[in-house]
């Protein structure tokens, strides 16, 4: 399935538009990785694992929106976006949402 978050996908033609399409998830911190991640903020560097964690998220959250938009016979979701809020102490959703459409 083509996904991108311009409104075209070039060289195709939009046939079909199925509507908003849309897949979150929400995760929460690790006690183990708040122990490292304090450590860091005293010495500076990248938060790997938070890194990966938010990586993870953002894929779950995409590969919900392409379930969606296969449910409704897209091949394609167009104008990607994401989207981020703080849900609880600890706790962050990442929303993805777009237009699901069918191309040739």
């Amino acid at each position: 399935m083509d996904i991108t978050n311009i409104e075209t996908i070039p060289g195709k033609t939009i046939i079909a538009h199925y509507g908003l399409v849309s897949g979150s998830t929400v995760r929460s911190k690790n006690a183990f990785r708040d122990i490292g991640a304090s450590l860091k903020n005293i010495f500076g560097g990248e938060l790997k694992n938070y890194t990966k964690l938010l990586d993870e998220t953002r894929q779950e959250a995409v590969s919900r929106m392409l379930e969606q938009a296969k449910a409704l016979g897209a091949n394609a979701v167009v104008n990607v976006r994401f989207a981020t809020s703080d849900v609880a102490a600890g706790a962050a959703e990442i929303y993805a949402y777009g237009t699901a459409v069918r191309v040739e």
